[in-house]
């Protein structure tokens, strides 16, 4: 499928970014800097987007009452405009949310060398750390992530996963419980938005995978992201944000929108084998994650993939004379993502018919 990614002799970096920030008070790296810069003004004057508040119990409804026609039209709408939206009424309460929060908080809190006993290894993509370097010229993200996957139960890497704090397990544990339940309502939702069999893509769900994600303060703001643009190479990925420090963003007609911060709620895009399976109906939402000279943010972020051994291509029912087939049939996505990613350049376009 994307057999041109250029092969890289890959490499960690030597130092988390936490440690680089806690060390540099004026400039950051080179590595880390874009040239081209993203000028405060320029940030400031961005619009926000839409709420686009979803709410989950109507989705969920077993009766076709109004609202949830109201609803899932909705629903439809932000998938196919902006490819995102945020989730309410989703079962967890605000304080299970903070919970998650603090938990997320107080590991990266933790001394560099507890930390490091959930490092990951350079062939792997579970575990603490950050950017992998695959070429020189490559521009590095300011965030320092713990990956962990969490399904299947079987390819679970448990050396990864911390001891401290104590109830980070237990906490991660029940909020992935919450998020499958919500994973399911959305696929179903997805598929009777598009009218199709509503149990159709439920068969497509793989591997998902936790990130917690920590993006240290940053002395050179206007020139250093948190996470560059791209997209996600997801079906859907759930992302709680931090409750205070904003700052993703997301693409729309080549314009970025600011996200806005909505503590209860839990934002939602969809990723490439959205677009993929609907071929073209579902927008992958581009994103990107600017950094703050003033304060730490986190955030957790959970990809909801297909299973890597699986062919996953366009549904024969969205495949019709006026709308052809657009995308091939893919294999081993994510395998290939992170190449993609870090050159900046968007893995669905080398699918494209």
């Amino acid at each position: 499928m994307a057999e041109s990614a250029p092969a890289a002799k890959a490499q960690l970096p030597s130092n988390t970014v936490q440690e680089i920030a806690q060390s540099c008070s004026t400039a950051v790296p080179e590595r880390y800097i874009h040239k081209n810069g993203y000028p405060q003004a320029a940030r400031d004057s961005l619009p926000w987007m839409d709420p686009l508040l979803i709410d989950l119990s109507l989705l969920s409804s077993p009766s076709s009452s109004p609202a949830k026609t109201a609803e899932l039209d909705k629903f439809k709408s932000a998938l196919t405009s902006w490819g995102c939206f945020q989730v309410i009424n989703h079962g967890m309460t605000s304080s299970f949310l903070d919970n998650v929060r603090q938990v997320t908080k107080q590991f990266f809190a933790l001394p560099l060398d507890e930390k490091q006993k959930c490092a990951r290894k350079i062939d792997d993509l579970d575990g603490y750390g950050n950017d992998t370097i695959m070429s020189e010229h490559q521009t590095l993200d300011w965030i320092d992530r713990l990956y962990l996957t969490v399904y299947p139960e079987d390819q679970r890497k448990p050396n990864f996963w911390p001891e401290n704090p104590p109830n980070f397990r237990d906490t991660l544990l029940e909020y992935m419980m919450n998020l499958r339940t919500m994973l399911e309502v959305l696929l179903k939702a997805m598929a009777v938005s598009l009218k199709l069999e509503e149990n159709c893509f439920l068969n497509e769900r793989g591997t998902v995978t936790a990130r917690f994600n920590f993006y240290p303060r940053c002395p050179n703001p206007e020139r250093v992201l948190g996470v560059k643009p791209h997209a996600d190479g997801s079906i859907f990925t759930m992302l709680l944000q931090d409750r205070e420090v904003e700052g993703l963003q997301v693409l729309k007609d080549d314009k970025w929108f600011k996200v806005p911060i909505i503590p209860h709620a839990i934002f939602v895009n969809a990723g490439d084998f959205a677009e993929i399976m609907s071929n073209g109906i579902v927008k992958s939402a581009v994103h990107r994650v600017v950094t703050n000279s003033e304060r730490d943010r986190i955030s957790l972020a959970v990809f909801c993939c297909t299973d890597p051994d699986a062919e996953v291509g366009p549904l024969d029912e969205l495949i019709n004379a006026d709308r052809p087939q657009l995308y091939k049939k893919v294999k081993d996505y994510v395998a290939l993502f992170f190449q993609y990613y870090q050159l900046g350049e968007r893995q669905i376009n080398a699918v494209k018919i």
